[in-house]
Protein backbone atom coordinates (compact mmCIF):
# COMPACT_ATOMS: atom_id res chain seq x y z
CA UNK A 1 0.00 0.00 0.00
CA UNK A 2 1.96 3.25 -1.14
CA UNK A 3 1.27 6.86 1.28
CA UNK A 4 0.15 8.23 -1.85
CA UNK A 5 -3.73 8.00 -2.47
CA UNK A 6 -4.61 10.31 -4.29
CA UNK A 7 -8.04 11.07 -2.05
CA UNK A 8 -6.83 14.84 -1.16
CA UNK A 9 -5.86 16.20 -4.63
CA UNK A 10 -9.41 17.41 -4.31
CA UNK A 11 -8.70 19.29 -1.31
CA UNK A 12 -10.52 17.17 1.51
CA UNK A 13 -9.11 15.00 3.89
CA UNK A 14 -10.21 11.86 5.87
CA UNK A 15 -11.59 11.31 9.44
CA UNK A 16 -11.74 8.91 11.54
CA UNK A 17 -14.55 5.95 9.51
CA UNK A 18 -14.30 7.52 6.82
CA UNK A 19 -15.65 10.77 6.78
CA UNK A 20 -14.40 13.25 4.40
CA UNK A 21 -14.40 17.36 4.96
CA UNK A 22 -12.28 20.19 3.23
CA UNK A 23 -8.88 20.38 4.63
CA UNK A 24 -9.53 23.96 5.81
CA UNK A 25 -12.03 22.65 8.04
CA UNK A 26 -11.32 23.64 11.95
CA UNK A 27 -11.59 19.96 13.01
CA UNK A 28 -8.67 19.57 10.80
CA UNK A 29 -6.94 22.81 11.89
CA UNK A 30 -7.15 21.62 15.33
CA UNK A 31 -5.33 18.21 15.06
CA UNK A 32 -3.19 20.11 12.79
CA UNK A 33 -2.02 22.18 15.12
CA UNK A 34 -1.49 19.47 17.90
CA UNK A 35 0.43 17.16 14.81
CA UNK A 36 3.03 20.24 14.58
CA UNK A 37 3.10 20.27 18.36
CA UNK A 38 3.97 16.96 18.53
CA UNK A 39 6.34 16.92 15.67
CA UNK A 40 8.00 20.07 18.08
CA UNK A 41 8.30 18.18 20.86
CA UNK A 42 10.20 15.46 19.25
CA UNK A 43 12.42 17.51 17.79
CA UNK A 44 12.82 18.92 22.01
CA UNK A 45 12.86 14.87 22.90
CA UNK A 46 16.03 14.40 20.51
CA UNK A 47 17.83 17.44 21.56
CA UNK A 48 17.35 16.48 25.29
CA UNK A 49 20.01 14.84 27.19
CA UNK A 50 18.34 14.59 30.65
CA UNK A 51 16.10 11.39 31.28
CA UNK A 52 13.21 13.64 33.17
CA UNK A 53 12.53 15.62 30.39
CA UNK A 54 13.14 12.85 27.45
CA UNK A 55 11.01 10.54 29.44
CA UNK A 56 8.28 13.36 30.18
CA UNK A 57 8.35 14.75 26.18
CA UNK A 58 7.79 10.82 24.67
CA UNK A 59 4.88 9.96 27.34
CA UNK A 60 3.45 13.25 26.31
CA UNK A 61 4.03 12.41 22.44
CA UNK A 62 1.76 9.45 23.08
CA UNK A 63 -1.03 11.16 24.87
CA UNK A 64 -0.71 13.82 21.84
CA UNK A 65 -1.61 10.73 19.32
CA UNK A 66 -4.64 9.72 21.80
CA UNK A 67 -5.81 13.25 21.41
CA UNK A 68 -5.72 13.53 17.70
CA UNK A 69 -7.45 10.70 17.35
CA UNK A 70 -10.15 11.92 19.49
CA UNK A 71 -10.19 14.91 17.37
CA UNK A 72 -9.91 13.34 14.28
CA UNK A 73 -13.68 11.69 15.19
CA UNK A 74 -16.58 13.53 14.53
CA UNK A 75 -19.18 13.91 17.68
CA UNK A 76 -21.43 11.39 16.42
CA UNK A 77 -18.62 8.45 16.00
CA UNK A 78 -17.37 9.49 19.53
CA UNK A 79 -19.26 6.25 20.87
CA UNK A 80 -18.34 3.90 18.51
CA UNK A 81 -14.54 5.41 18.54
CA UNK A 82 -14.68 4.27 22.18
CA UNK A 83 -16.14 1.19 21.52
CA UNK A 84 -13.51 0.41 19.25
CA UNK A 85 -10.88 0.48 22.12
CA UNK A 86 -9.34 3.98 21.02
CA UNK A 87 -8.80 5.75 24.26
CA UNK A 88 -9.62 9.46 24.70
CA UNK A 89 -7.95 12.47 27.05
CA UNK A 90 -8.82 11.74 30.38
CA UNK A 91 -8.22 14.18 33.42
CA UNK A 92 -5.94 11.40 34.68
CA UNK A 93 -3.62 12.28 31.59
CA UNK A 94 -4.14 16.24 32.90
CA UNK A 95 -3.40 15.25 36.22
CA UNK A 96 0.14 13.46 35.11
CA UNK A 97 1.07 17.00 33.58
CA UNK A 98 0.26 18.84 37.11
CA UNK A 99 2.73 15.89 38.74
CA UNK A 100 5.37 17.08 36.18
CA UNK A 101 5.30 20.39 36.48
CA UNK A 102 5.34 20.04 40.32
CA UNK A 103 8.41 17.74 39.97
CA UNK A 104 10.31 20.65 38.45
CA UNK A 105 8.71 23.64 41.00
CA UNK A 106 9.98 21.52 43.95
CA UNK A 107 13.64 21.79 42.10
CA UNK A 108 12.78 25.94 43.16
CA UNK A 109 13.95 26.57 39.67
CA UNK A 110 14.97 30.34 39.35
CA UNK A 111 13.12 32.70 36.55
CA UNK A 112 11.47 36.32 36.64
CA UNK A 113 9.18 37.71 34.63
CA UNK A 114 9.14 36.93 30.61
CA UNK A 115 11.62 34.37 29.54
CA UNK A 116 13.47 34.90 26.52
CA UNK A 117 13.76 31.85 24.22
CA UNK A 118 16.88 30.77 22.71
CA UNK A 119 19.20 30.24 25.86
CA UNK A 120 19.93 26.86 24.74
CA UNK A 121 19.06 24.22 22.04
CA UNK A 122 16.15 22.55 23.86
CA UNK A 123 14.53 25.34 25.74
CA UNK A 124 14.40 26.77 22.49
CA UNK A 125 12.81 24.14 21.02
CA UNK A 126 10.29 24.12 24.20
CA UNK A 127 9.07 27.10 23.60
CA UNK A 128 8.21 26.85 20.15
CA UNK A 129 6.72 23.79 21.28
CA UNK A 130 5.03 25.67 23.90
CA UNK A 131 3.62 28.40 21.59
CA UNK A 132 2.34 25.97 19.28
CA UNK A 133 0.30 24.00 21.84
CA UNK A 134 -1.22 27.16 22.43
CA UNK A 135 -2.00 27.73 19.01
CA UNK A 136 -3.54 24.51 18.70
CA UNK A 137 -5.47 25.00 22.58
CA UNK A 138 -7.18 28.26 19.99
CA UNK A 139 -8.05 26.12 17.51
CA UNK A 140 -9.55 23.46 19.48
CA UNK A 141 -11.83 26.26 21.49
CA UNK A 142 -12.99 27.78 17.98
CA UNK A 143 -13.64 24.05 16.75
CA UNK A 144 -16.04 23.78 20.06
CA UNK A 145 -17.70 27.53 19.32
CA UNK A 146 -18.61 25.79 15.95
CA UNK A 147 -19.17 22.44 16.53
CA UNK A 148 -20.30 21.37 19.80
CA UNK A 149 -18.86 18.35 20.62
CA UNK A 150 -17.41 16.63 24.29
CA UNK A 151 -14.03 17.49 24.22
CA UNK A 152 -14.07 19.08 27.85
CA UNK A 153 -10.73 17.41 28.88
CA UNK A 154 -8.71 18.33 25.76
CA UNK A 155 -8.00 22.17 26.65
CA UNK A 156 -7.27 21.74 30.30
CA UNK A 157 -4.91 19.42 29.44
CA UNK A 158 -3.25 21.60 26.41
CA UNK A 159 -3.31 24.19 29.13
CA UNK A 160 -1.73 22.28 31.63
CA UNK A 161 1.20 21.17 28.92
CA UNK A 162 2.59 24.54 28.13
CA UNK A 163 2.34 25.64 31.55
CA UNK A 164 4.65 22.29 31.75
CA UNK A 165 6.50 23.13 28.27
CA UNK A 166 7.63 26.56 29.75
CA UNK A 167 8.51 25.36 33.32
CA UNK A 168 10.52 22.73 31.58
CA UNK A 169 12.16 25.47 29.31
CA UNK A 170 13.29 27.26 32.31
CA UNK A 171 14.42 24.14 34.08
CA UNK A 172 16.85 23.10 31.08
CA UNK A 173 17.64 27.08 31.26
CA UNK A 174 18.79 26.47 34.58
CA UNK A 175 19.56 23.07 36.07
CA UNK A 176 23.28 23.77 35.06
CA UNK A 177 24.17 27.49 36.33
CA UNK A 178 24.29 26.17 40.04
Amino acid sequence: MSIITKTGDDGTTGLMYNRRVPKSHPRVEAYGAVDELNAALGMARARAADEFAHESLLAIQKDLVILMGELATLPEDRERYQKDGFSVVTPEMTLRLEKLAKEIEAQNISFHGWATPGANDVSAALDLARTIGRRAERRIISLRETQPADHSEIPRYLNRLSDFLWLLARWEETKNLA
